[in-house]
C-alpha cells in the first residue's frame, strides 16, 4: 500500500505475504524481518516481532535515512511479516519526520494506513521516544 505523508513524501508499506520480489516501482527497501531476504538495495533493522529494535538509535538513523531518500524522490518500501506492528511503527516515525506531532503519529497511521497498526503499547511508546530523538538531533 502506498502511504502519502502530509509533506507529500510517499512510501510503500507491505507485508511479506504480498511482497513483489521483482517490483519495478522500488528503488530501495527497509525491512524489519530477515524473512524478507531482499536481493535488491535494502537495509534490515534487527527488530523482533511484537518487540522493539535491538539498537534503537541505529534503527532511528535508518528510518531517518530511508525517509530522506523517499523525500528526495526515490521509491522506497518498508515491511515486516504482517505489515502492522513494526511497519506501522516505522510509518508513525516517518509521519513525525513529515510534520505530524509525535503524540498524534500513532493515530495518524491508524487513520491513513490501517486501524490495527502499531500492535503494542511498547511500540507506541517507542514512537514517542523517536519524536524526542528527532527533536534532539535537530
Amino acid at each position: 500500500m502506498n502511504v502519502r505523508f502530509p509533506d507529500g513524501t510517499c512510501i510503500t508499506a507491505s507485508s511479506l505475504k504480498v511482497r513483489q520480489e521483482d517490483n519495478p516501482d522500488r528503488d530501495f527497501g527497509l525491512y524489519m524481518d530477515p524473512a524478507w531476504a531482499p536481493t535488491w538495495d535494502a537495509e534490515m533493522i534487527d527488530w523482533p516481532d511484537f518487540g522493539l529494535p535491538a539498537d534503537k538509535e541505529t534503527a532511528a538513523g535508518q528510518i531517518i535515512a530511508v525517509f530522506e531518500r523517499a523525500k528526495n524522490g526515490e521509491r522506497g518500501e518498508i515491511g515486516c511479516i504482517g505489515g502492522l506492528g513494526r511497519t506501522g511503527t516505522v510509518l508513525a516515525c516517518m509521519a513525525i519526520l513529515a510534520g505530524v506531532p509525535a503524540d498524534g503519529a500513532v493515530e495518524w497511521v491508524r487513520t491513513h494506513y490501517d486501524p490495527g497498526a502499531i500492535e503494542t503499547c511498547e511500540q507506541a511508546e517507542w514512537v514517542l521516544w523517536f519524536g524526542q530523538f528527532v527533536r534532539f538531533q535537530s
